[in-house]
């Protein structure tokens, strides 16, 4: 049996002068419905009651992903951006670029009955992960887990921050030059 979602991934994705890219994704309304599905079904009978994402990607799928799943959407931002009220913050430790962010959630957003799902493109390193699960904790409310379109976690931090891709990194082509 095939996942329609994980195949719209795979058909969807490409790389573009070494880097990956999933905005293809996006571009394509039948893609990216599929996509959100996807996402949105792995935790679809987890409880979830929030769903969070990290600006940019992030608050494009985080916010379909709550409208699929029929929850509220809590926006993460990173450093300089306006966002006002009382927040609770977190500095990351270093991504696979080697840079930190200065996460920022809205204290009010989080309530103690909430469990909270984050929701992003790709995961590697889990480190901006764990702070927002870190934040979600802090502001009285449960980490429900990350799902994302593509997984490159080590195994421990899978477990540990419970993320769901739809494809493993390992699963994507391969890039050659000469694409």
């Amino acid at each position: 049996m095939t996942d329609p979602a994980r195949d719209l991934t795979l058909s969807h994705f490409r790389w573009i002068d070494g880097h990956a890219d999933v905005w293809k994704i996006f571009r394509d309304p039948d893609a990216l419905s599929g996509v959100v599905r996807g996402l949105a079904a792995t935790f679809e009978s987890e409880g979830i009651t929030a769903v969070c994402g990290i600006e940019s990607r992030g608050f494009l799928l985080g916010a379909a992903v709550a409208l699929e799943l029929g929850v509220g959407f809590i926006a993460v931002r990173k450093q300089d951006g306006l966002f006002p009220g009382e927040k609770i913050t977190r500095r990351t430790p270093p991504d696979y670029r080697r840079l930190r962010h200065e996460l920022r959630i809205q204290r009010a957003s989080l309530t103690a009955g909430d469990r909270v799902l984050l929701v992003d493109d790709w995961i590697e390193t889990g480190s901006q992960a764990a702070s927002v699960k870190s934040m979600v904790e802090e502001g009285g409310s449960r980490w429900g887990g990350c799902a994302v379109i593509v997984d490159q976690t080590s195994e421990s931090c899978r477990r540990r921050l419970d993320v769901r891709g739809l494809v493993r990194a390992a699963e994507l082509p391969v890039w050659s030059p000469r694409r």
